[in-house]
């Protein structure tokens, strides 16, 4: 194996190069991963905007964070891996140890490491993500699907973290890959799905997924009250933010019924507020919540959904493109929301 190869190099805001890196070298505990398939997210595309990741990343470093691939090397102690294995790695561990991962809140982990590196030939698995979070991916799996795992197990808790019975209302604003996960889960939960989107060919792919009623703010100015007319007056019983904006935070409030749970699943830009009217939450009794990361638990859960074929790449990633033209990918995926996922092929 060559002892360099290429990799997408994040140097600032909106500074990137692909160019030749060293392949990271394995230390005990750790495995070696030739990437297969690195899948883009809207968190990396805000990373390629700012130029950094306060918890996640610090440039000069090679980013990425889905991804799926062949066990190249493994380092002296791993046991649960051997060389040509396909496997999905999460892009963070806890440490099984402090406050909040004994209370079973490993997302919070105060000393939660992150690894990326996925837009490289190459990727190092650290020795604590491939004791935790790696996984084989199952013989009838590809690539693609697997390495939807990591945004799958922030939605599936998301979701399950709102409650949801069957035959709950759920409204779903913002209809990017995300959004759209939230789409295909509800109705895997057995919900009705109203979904509020901007343009018509987002709305089109909810509808593909199964959303029974949907709203493009294109055309509708009012979504609060439109949804309000949808559910006789009263509002839905789970309202679920996945844009990241203020404003849509807002919206979601206004769309819950009273006793109603609101999800803040978009993380919106640094320093945002939001004012929410206090009669409001107290009388009609609103349950606010946000959801962050994932847990090891929903990574299994994430791989045995894919693994059934309940979510499949198709629904989520609609394009190719080989490692070396990720600049021109991250500059098209920053020209406005609701994209879908590339695959980016190393």
């Amino acid at each position: 194996m060559n002892s360099h190869m290429m990799a997408a190099v994040l140097y600032g805001k909106e500074n990137l190069l692909v160019e030749p890196v060293a392949v990271p070298k394995i230390h005990n505990g750790d495995i070696l991963v030739r990437v297969k398939v690195a899948l883009t997210c809207g968190t990396d595309v805000k990373v390629f905007r700012r130029g950094y990741h306060a918890r996640m990343i610090v440039p000069p470093a090679v980013f990425g964070h889905e991804l799926a691939g062949d066990v190249v090397a493994v380092g002296e102690g791993v046991t649960k891996f051997v060389l040509g294995q396909r496997v999905v790695a999460a892009n963070s561990a806890p440490c099984e140890e402090c406050f909040f991962c004994r209370r079973g809140l490993q997302n919070l982990c105060q000393d939660l490491l992150f690894n990326n590196g996925a837009y490289a030939e190459y990727i190092r698995i650290p020795a604590r993500i491939v004791e935790r979070n790696t996984h084989v991916i199952p013989p009838w799996v590809s690539y693609h699907d697997a390495a939807l795992v990591e945004p799958l197990a922030c939605v599936i808790r998301g979701l399950e973290e709102t409650h949801p019975q069957p035959g709950d209302v759920i409204a779903i604003i913002g209809l990017g890959p995300i959004g759209l996960m939230f789409v295909k889960l509800a109705k895997l939960y057995g919900a009705r799905v109203i979904v509020v989107g901007r343009r018509k060919t987002q709305i089109d792919r909810a509808a593909a997924l199964g959303a029974d009623e949907l709203i493009a703010t294109e055309e509708d100015g009012n979504p609060e009250r439109t949804v309000r007319e949808l559910t006789r007056g009263l509002g839905v019983d789970i309202a679920v933010e996945a844009v990241g904006k203020p404003e849509t935070w807002q919206w979601a409030v206004n769309m819950v019924r009273r006793g109603g749970t609101v999800n803040f699943f978009g993380g919106c830009p640094n320093d945002s507020k939001v004012n929410l009217d206090t009669a409001l939450l107290h009388y009609s009794e609103i349950t606010c919540k946000a959801s962050f990361h994932h847990t090891p638990a929903y990574i299994r859960k994430a791989l045995e959904l894919i693994g059934a074929g309940h979510v499949t790449a198709e629904f989520f990633v609609n394009r190719e493109e080989p490692l070396r033209n990720l600049l021109e990918v991250m500059r098209h995926l920053m020209s406005h929301n609701g994209h879908l996922k590339t695959a980016i092929i190393p």
